[in-house]
């Protein structure tokens, strides 16, 4: 791996921490609240439909999600829905507000490790107020030198975050679990990138071709990160 590294950019969500499956298991419940109405996979096929539609409206995070579940029940009802159902899917996203914060095996370790040899930084897109909880609640805030929550995570989106942090494209390297949104956009601005996988990503997040790039490296954990970068 590059020695020239540094600057080191981790994503947070399913990368540091526990996300993914909390919106899973609120999006089965949510489909509980409709069976009456439509099977649940097209219940859940419905509510990305409305997901993705909504993006450039509300973005990335949960308060968008909360809005989209109520459009989407507003939707298969035809605006008949129990008011009951509307304040559920309110609860169920409040819920997922409150939920503790899940450190990823090693997260910690490899934060420790770093901390001091390189400029440690937190790249992630979502809430505003929901992404700035998290990282309180994770007790990790303290090891970064640069907090960057973000709208989306596009080239000129990590462009703006390397000229705040006065670090050139090739001394700059993001680690997270999404190929469209911590790789692709890095690399294409003559960065370097990490993918550690996650047992689940959004659909969203998915791509439909590999990736060959000298820049890019492909790893099973955090931990193996920190083996490439101290030897």
């Amino acid at each position: 791996m590059n020695n020239n590294i540094s600057v080191i950019a981790f994503d947070a969500d399913d990368t540091l921490w526990v996300n993914e499956p909390y919106f899973r298991e609120t999006e089965e419940q949510f489909a509980g609240l409709l069976e009456d109405f439509l099977p649940h996979h097209s219940i859940v096929a419905e509510l990305y439909k409305t997901e993705i539609a909504n993006l450039p409206l509300y973005g990335y995070g949960i308060k968008g999600f909360m809005l989209s579940m109520i459009e989407t029940i507003l939707k298969i009802t035809e605006g008949k829905a129990n008011p009951e159902m509307i304040n559920k899917a309110i609860q169920l996203g409040q819920e997922m507000l409150n939920k503790p914060i899940e450190l990823l095996d090693g997260v910690e370790e490899v934060l420790k490790a770093l901390n001091g040899k390189y400029k440690l930084v937190v790249a992630t897109k979502g809430d505003l107020l929901d992404q700035q909880r998290k990282l309180t609640k994770s007790g990790l805030d303290h090891y970064f030198h640069h907090i960057e929550i973000m709208s989306d995570k596009q080239e000129k989106d990590y462009q703006k975050l390397l000229k705040h942090l006065d670090c050139k494209p090739e001394e700059f390297l993001m680690l997270g679990n999404s190929l469209k949104s911590d790789v692709l956009p890095v690399l294409a601005i003559g960065g370097h990138a990490v993918h550690i996988p996650y047992h689940t990503t959004w659909v969203h997040e998915h791509i439909d071709h590999t990736i060959e790039h000298p820049n890019f490296y492909q790893m099973k954990n955090l931990s193996e990160v920190l083996q490439k970068l101290i030897a």
